[in-house]
């Protein structure tokens, strides 16, 4: 091969590649020979799908890949798959044979040896008309069709005898007997094709890109497509350049071997070649990312319409927007572990159970119960009803940008072997703008919230959670209204604070005992109130019972610890599932969120003051006391107060004896207490479940605002 052409062929490398600014203008660094490639391009008429093309000329490039090892090795190639139909394309390759074969005459025949950008400028002329993508795809076409007739001849002139005639006229018999000294050039030119076509396919990709999202002055693809003239070019020049390589081969004599130089002049421009697909590559992401965010944005808006904007005749277009959008969504039944159709929630209450993998072990196990106490609580349905009053879906929220927790997948089997609901099984077919929806809309954070639609897909709550684990199914239909009216009916009363937590406090309310709920977490104080109280008791010879109900914001193994020390002394009753101690300060927290949703204040509402109390109770470093006598009579007080009380019974045991136990010690309470205090109230959560202001429950002053971040309490 003639010296001269070597050096054309060499590419012109930005000394400072490496640098992120000079990699992006890595492929504009031949300016002058780049300017004139762009004086060729007319105003673009003759317009083509090349996308059937490249698949015909990937399929000559796929079945010559082998041929280096087989030729060497003489081993026959099986060449009866079929991988591109010939029909879908005859028609249209018809009307380009023309301009293939002159191609092909110019690129191996009258440009052979000549200087190499010279014969890349006289291709873009004869195409000056053609879009850039569709230059470099016939010019490819030229190319693969004497390729793939040089590899077939050569694959084929062992085992046919036509074949072989060719074989020898073109003098490749040589070629097939000094194969094994051939194999440099032969893997160099076989790694330029693969540079080409990946270069290719991205110049095709680019002009693939739907114009309803990114429209042609638009930043992001004008940024990408001022670098196509120049890839088409360094692609089709890498072309021309093979090209030569082919036609020298079908001349080949054992002692005109390609050089080390002209074998490096193939990698260098497969090196130049890779630096442009990575370019390319950075500026079709860049392009892809914007019209996905386009979408998504889009999509987002018209969920905004869908479910705030629009009446629907059932829920189905709403559940199908939220669960698959553009897909049939499926969900799993978590009884069967069956997979059915979204058509079963067909105007039906839906309760959309939307968290992440940390919802609880106790969250979970309570909502469990409620949900299979759905049908027995209403005589019209039995068990297995397919008309259930409401049904639970489960839409998992997992963030796409960052990676799943280690072990997620087996975390969230785990979870879903919890559930008897209905679930999304694939938390990935949650789509962005639904997620995007829920977080701003829905006001869902960290904690699992409840979602209630009604049968049309109206949304009647935000979050029923607070409804569900205050009323249970009785807050059906979970709308405003409803827990208007149930609040309505409400009073501050122990059937209230306990209500099916624990049936026989109830039954001990009803047979007229006195009862004492205490909490906290000090042993000492706990002794100690407990022995005292029933001196008391004894002494006015009432029937107590006292329950430990723990505290809330300490590890389990303190309460499991607490709880063990009280059953071995026999000082009170306990909860021993750590279920039932969570749900009876969520309850609580579930109450003073419904109030304050409301604008309720402790100043006008009796309930939520004494949920307030109770609360900063439990917030508190001392434990706490509440003594209740029927439903409704109750006296209640910090621990270091009630043990003081306690213990100086005689004091007061004249008044408890004349006007009995609870308003005596009320008295003796209120005597006592001092305006000098601590009180400190936790409140879980962020948003809007936390009042601007809170109000101490003792003084009536506003309490100072802190931040705490905890990881767990476990």
């Amino acid at each position: 091969m003639a010296e001269k052409h070597v050096q054309a062929i060499i590419p012109h490398f930005s000394s400072g590649g490496k640098r992120d600014h000079n990699r992006r203008h890595m492929i504009s660094d031949d300016s002058t020979m780049v300017r004139q490639i762009r004086e060729t391009h007319s105003p673009e008429t003759h317009f083509l799908d090349v996308k059937p093309i490249i698949l015909v000329i990937e399929d000559i490039f796929r079945r010559t890949a082998p041929g280096i090892d087989a030729m060497i090795n003489g081993v026959h190639l099986d060449t009866n798959d079929e991988k591109v139909s010939a029909a879908s394309v005859d028609e249209m390759l018809e009307a380009l044979a023309h301009i293939i074969h002159k191609i092909s005459c110019e690129m191996f025949c009258k440009c052979s040896g000549t200087d190499l950008h010279a014969s890349t400028l006289v291709l873009f002329k004869m195409l000056s008309y053609y879009p850039w993508e569709a230059k470099v795809v016939l010019a490819l076409a030229a190319f693969s069709v004497t390729y793939g007739e040089f590899w077939l001849v050569t694959q084929l002139c062992a085992t046919n005898p036509l074949a072989k005639a060719v074989a020898l006229l073109k003098q490749l018999s040589d070629m097939i007997e000094y194969s094994r000294a051939m194999k440099p050039q032969l893997e160099a030119i076989h790694n330029l094709i693969n540079a080409v076509m990946k270069v290719t396919k991205l110049i095709i990709e680019f002009n693939d890109l739907p114009t309803e999202y990114l429209s042609q002055d638009s930043e992001q693809l004008s940024v990408g497509k001022a670098h196509i003239p120049a890839a088409a070019y360094w692609t089709v020049r890498s072309i021309i350049a093979c090209a030569w390589h082919v036609a020298s081969l079908t001349d080949f004599r054992y002692e005109h071997v390609a050089s080390a130089s002209e074998i490096w002049e193939l990698s260098s421009l497969a090196h130049k070649l890779v630096s442009i697909h990575d370019l390319l590559a950075i500026e079709l992401n860049n392009c892809r990312n914007y019209i996905v965010k386009v979408q998504h944005e889009e999509n987002y808006r018209n969920l905004i319409r869908l479910i705030e904007g629009t009446t629907h005749l059932d829920n189905m277009k709403i559940l199908k927007a939220l669960l698959a959008p553009g897909d049939e969504p499926t969900l799993m039944h978590g009884y069967s572990k069956t997979k059915v159709s979204v058509e079963v929630l067909r105007r039906k209450h839906v309760l959309l159970l939307i968290s992440d993998f940390d919802i609880t072990n106790e969250e979970l196990t309570v909502l469990n119960i409620i949900y299979e106490m759905r049908m027995k609580q209403d005589h019209r349905y039995d068990t297995n009803s397919k008309d259930a009053p409401y049904e639970v879906v489960w839409i998992p929220m997992v963030d796409r940008m960052a990676n799943w927790p280690q072990q997620g997948d087996h975390k969230l089997l785990e979870l879903q072997s919890m559930m008897p609901w209905y679930y999304v099984d694939d938390p990935e077919v949650i789509q962005p703008p639904v997620i995007k929806y829920i977080r701003e809309k829905w006001n869902f954070e960290k904690k699992m919230i409840l979602v209630a639609l009604d049968p049309s897909g109206k949304v009647t709550s935000k979050n029923a959670t607070h409804m569900m684990w205050i009323w249970g199914n009785s807050a059906l239909p979970f709308s405003q209204d409803r827990e208007d009216t149930l609040w309505s009916t409400e009073q501050w009363s122990l059937k209230l604070l306990i209500d099916s937590i624990e049936a026989e406090i109830l039954q001990w309310m009803n047979s007229n005992k006195y009862i004492c709920l205490y909490g906290g977490d000090n042993i000492e104080w706990i002794r100690q109130f407990t022995t005292q109280a029933k001196l008391v008791a004894r002494a006015l010879g009432i029937e107590l019972e006292m329950v430990y109900v723990g505290k809330s914001n300490v590890p389990k193994e303190r309460i499991n610890k607490i709880n063990a020390t009280i059953l071995a002394e026999n000082l009170s009753h306990i909860w021993p599932d750590s279920t039932t101690i969570w749900f009876f300060w969520s309850r609580l927290e579930s109450m003073r969120c419904s109030k304050v949703r409301y604008g309720k204040t402790i100043e006008d509402d009796p309930i939520l003051k004494e949920v307030m109390v109770l609360l900063s109770y439990d917030g508190s470093d001392q434990g706490w006391a509440s003594l209740w006598h029927g439903s409704n009579e109750m006296v209640r007080a910090n621990g270091q107060l009630a043990l003081l009380t306690m213990n100086e019974f005689q004091a007061w045991e004249p008044e408890a004896r004349e006007i009995t136990l609870i308003p005596a010690l009320d008295a003796e309470l209120q005597r006592r207490h001092t305006p000098q205090h601590c009180t400190r109230l936790i409140l879980p959560g962020i948003g809007q479940d936390i009042p601007p202001k809170v109000v101490c429950t003792e003084c009536g002053r506003d309490m100072e605002k802190f931040f705490m971040f905890r990881c767990c309490t476990d």
